[in-house]
């Protein structure tokens, strides 16, 4: 079809298609991530795990480490996209805190997918502009001007509460009895103390009613 045939339809379907293409290798890199083949997979075996062909691999990533760096970042914007439509109507940026960190260790359960590779690839994002790094640091840095926290360094506090998180899911994910407990409140109620809010409070704050983990 010549450039002068293509109508403003055809055009639409096409980047329908491409798009659906790019989903599908992207949605086959991040299977791979979480089980942990991705490193020995081959870009043929990852078009036949998308179910597209070869060639179309090479009009949407450079190489497949080109498509694995899109994946995760994928899922970061995913939890991050999440707990920022759950956390909407929260005022209180230390209650967005606690609730943004009990959901992201729920997704060990939830969306244990998600939760494998954060738990393999997130550490290298910490600095990132995707995933929680957007999402939570802001609310603890609102939390230390409102006075609700009382943090010296934001960014470290931000660092310390992304490992909690990476580690409580890898046992969460690994260790049945881990899981059992209620490992997410515990974590929140912790994270909440060591920031300077009251026991009771973060108890509080940490053991109120979630919103449905999707």
């Amino acid at each position: 079809m010549s450039a002068s045939m293509v109508t403003p339809m055809s055009a639409s379907r096409l980047e329908q298609r491409k798009a659906q293409t790019r989903r599908k290798l992207v949605d086959a890199a991040r299977a791979m991530l979480a089980d942990g083949t991705a490193q020995r997979a081959s870009i043929q075996d990852i078009t036949e795990a998308a179910d597209v062909g070869f060639g179309s691999f090479y009009n949407h990533f450079t190489s497949k480490d080109d498509l694995f760096v899109a994946a995760v970042a994928d899922v970061l914007e995913e939890v991050g996209a999440l707990l920022e439509r759950l956390n909407r109507e929260l005022a209180d940026p230390a209650a967005g805190f606690a609730q943004s960190v009990r959901l992201a260790v729920r997704m060990a359960r939830k969306r244990p997918q998600v939760a494998h590779i954060l738990v393999r690839h997130g550490l290298s994002y910490l600095d990132g502009r995707h995933g929680l790094t957007p999402r939570i640091l802001p609310d603890i840095i609102r939390a230390v001007e409102a006075g609700r926290f009382t943090v010296d360094n934001p960014r470290l506090a931000f660092a310390t509460t992304f490992g909690s998180v990476l580690g409580t899911l890898q046992l969460t994910l690994v260790d049945p009895d881990f899981a059992a407990q209620p490992v997410d409140e515990q974590l929140a109620e912790q994270l909440l103390r060591m920031f300077g809010v009251a026991a009771d409070e973060a108890r509080e704050l940490a053991t109120g009613p979630l919103p449905d983990l999707p």
